[in-house]
């Protein structure tokens, strides 16, 4: 039976918020299918408004290896702003998909993409604004099935009583997997009702049902055990790796927003994992092994997308893309291809070890000097050494100052503030790093028109982390911390004026650090807060920490807990974590050994160069790390056409020659 649009009931409405065109849809590389002519039907989410969720490349991914499905559909939907919620709760219009302003509740299932713990609020928006019960044991079989990914999906516990599953890792292969499972439940007639649906997923071992498993806890809090409460679901859940990313080549055809977006430029995804071993970084602990695409088929992605979206700027990401092994062909190649076509390469911030002006200069080769972003973390060597970023000052002064010598103007330096053993002194040190980029940045370039910014962030310890014990800095520490060291900047006003100084305060991160380590527990806190008003709390504007603290404060004392119990609290190593019995691949063991070594200052090299450390990935996995080098180079395109926006090459694929 068809779906009908809200479309009608929902153009009333748009005169009557801002940004009205971010609810209209009908973007360059949208898919618009046939309800009647498809099985299987999935609404994907990215919890926040549609300038920060429209260019996410992984529902962008989804979204493509979805649709290329003959009886599958699939359709995105965002979070839609305060003033547009308040008046579709008025007017009765429901959660709606851009693509055909479908009601979200006709799908069958709803996949929500968590980069940040942050988006909580707005899912539970979605759930209520669609007509779906909030927690999932109210739920029916005419509702679909709520499924999270994302980074943050691997600890879910938090808002475990409102997703039905959720899946670790990687997304291409298991949307494949979990499509033919709902296909062959309907087609079978829906045996079983929504629980043997569930049940399906659950056998696979990598879907992870948090209404099969129970938690026990001890008196004093801590959890004793989180066990099936089923013989037939597994006792861990695995995580899913896409190992051949070359096989993956997408997005083929991104999606062009009609409304202005945080990201407008084609962004190909040049390597997926991280082994640098940064302590405080999740991504680069639960995306191993690296898995690298070819430099051959990071050509054709660049051809194809371009020519499908008319953008003018490439994005060659990943965790640490001058690591690449071809890192330079790569951008000798492209910028070969591009040179005169008005086509500019971006890297994200760029380690201070693997940065070289010839790198630079290509990535520059359009005349585009945006200025350069590296990210030292820790302001004195000695907390490098404890979050494992291998970078001395030296070696970051001897950077700038090739970057300054060879025409750079601004640089852009990224820290955290409250790590695991910090001192004041140790964050007044980045104010002495600052001082000394711009003195060596005048001498090197022989004028004193050059500018470095410092960003300050609050750490959070993440799960799956080597700091995932670890007792988070309260927020009246980080802030005060924060402001010796502006003071300390501005100490030498010659040099001070030439540094920006950006920050985030302790707050947010205290609460972004109960949601990113809580168990089913802290699922209260959210909902009181969202019933409260809390929305886009991953937005300054819109975050209330009064809001949260006060709910904390309500929502965990039957439990005899309270906010610093989840944050402030160093954990011991025989504890159980929450997410212990979901797999991210890592032995929990080595992570307590780097933890012991972080505290004793030891660093860890990268384990692509060097023996292996026994993570655990690569033996859990029966896989290796896979790198290049391939020995193949693009070969230079003729430009023929013209594209809706600019220059087409000709339609000759990037071929490869033996180096």
């Amino acid at each position: 039976m068809s779906v009908t649009s809200v479309y009608p009931e929902l153009e009333q409405l748009l005169p009557l918020v801002k940004k009205p065109i971010q609810y209209v849809g009908g973007e360059l590389g949208a898919v618009s299918k046939d309800w009647d002519a498809t099985t299987v039907r999935w609404a994907l989410m990215y919890p926040d408004a549609y300038e920060v969720g429209v260019p996410n490349q992984g529902v962008q991914i989804l979204y493509e290896v979805l649709n290329e499905i003959d009886d599958v559909l699939a359709e995105r939907t965002y979070s839609v702003w305060p003033d547009l919620e308040k008046l579709m709760r008025e007017r009765d219009v429901p959660q709606f998909t851009v693509d055909a302003h479908r009601p979200v509740k006709a799908f069958d299932a709803f996949g929500v993409s968590f980069a940040t713990e942050m988006g909580y609020t707005n899912l539970l928006t979605a759930l209520d604004l669609a007509g779906i019960p909030i927690r999932s044991n109210e739920r029916t079989e005419d509702h679909p099935i709520v499924i999270a990914g994302g980074h943050a999906a691997f600890n879910p516990e938090p808002i475990a009583p409102f997703i039905d599953a959720a899946v670790l890792g990687d997304g291409e292969e298991a949307v494949l997997e979990i499509t033919g499972i709902i296909r062959e439940w309907k087609a079978e007639g829906r045996p079983g009702g929504r629980d043997e649906l569930l049940l399906r997923l659950a056998r696979t071992e990598s879907v992870y049902v948090p209404r099969f498993y129970d938690v026990d806890y001890l008196p004093d809090g801590r959890i004793q055990r989180v066990v099936p409460n089923r013989a037939d679901v597994p006792f861990r859940v695995h995580k899913r790796t896409t190992m051949d990313l070359d096989a993956w080549p997408y997005p083929k055809k991104p999606l062009v927003p009609l409304a202005e977006s945080v990201h407008e430029r084609y962004a190909v995804e040049i390597f997926r994992g991280c082994t640098r071993g940064c302590r405080f970084c999740q991504a680069g602990m639960i995306t191993r092994p690296v898995r690298e695409r070819s430099i051959t088929t990071i050509g054709e992605m660049v051809r194809n997308g371009i020519a499908e979206s008319g953008f003018n700027e490439v994005g060659l990401l990943s965790l640490s893309s001058a690591d690449h092994s071809e890192i330079a062909d790569v951008c000798s190649g492209l910028a070969d291809n591009y040179e005169g076509d008005n086509v500019s390469l971006s890297l994200p911030s760029t380690r201070v070890d693997a940065f070289n002006v010839t790198l630079a200069n290509e990535l520059s080769r359009n005349g585009r000097r945006s200025g350069l972003t590296f990210a030292p973390e820790g302001g004195s060597e000695r907390i490098r050494r404890v979050i494992n970023k291998m970078v001395s000052e030296e070696d970051l002064i001897r950077t700038v100052v090739t970057a300054y010598g060879n025409g750079w103007r601004q640089v852009k330096l990224y820290f955290m503030c409250g790590l695991p053993t910090e001192t004041d002194e140790d964050v007044l040190a980045i104010a002495k790093m600052a001082h000394e980029v711009i003195r060596a940045g005048r001498a090197a370039s022989g004028n004193k028109d050059i500018r470095c910014t410092v960003s300050i962030g609050g750490f959070v310890p993440k799960p799956h982390t080597p700091f995932q014990w670890a007792a988070q800095a309260d927020p009246e520490t980080v802030d005060r911390r924060l402001d010796l060291l502006k003071k300390e900047i501005n100490s030498d006003r010659s040099l001070g004026r030439a540094i920006g100084y950006r920050y985030h305060d302790g707050q947010p991160s205290l609460i972004e650090g109960l949601l990113s380590r809580g168990d089913r527990r802290v699922s209260e806190v959210i909902l009181q807060v969202w019933r409260e008003g809390g929305r886009f709390d991953g937005w300054t504007e819109h975050f209330s920490y009064e809001r949260w603290a006060g709910a904390a404060a309500d929502a965990l004392a039957p439990f005899g807990l309270d906010l610093a119990w989840y944050t402030t609290r160093e954990r011991e190593q025989n504890e159980v974590l929450p997410w212990d019995h979901l797999d991210s691949g890592l032995d929990k063991d080595w992570l307590w050994s780097d933890w012991q070594d972080a505290i004793a200052e030891v660093e860890l090299d990268d384990c692509r160069w060097t023996p292996c450390f026994d993570c655990g990935v690569c033996p859990s996995m029966d896989t290796e790390i896979q790198i290049g080098p391939t020995g193949k180079k693009m070969l230079p395109l003729a430009v023929v056409g013209q594209s809706p926006r600019g220059v087409v090459p000709n339609s000759q694929s990037y071929e490869a020659d033996e180096a």
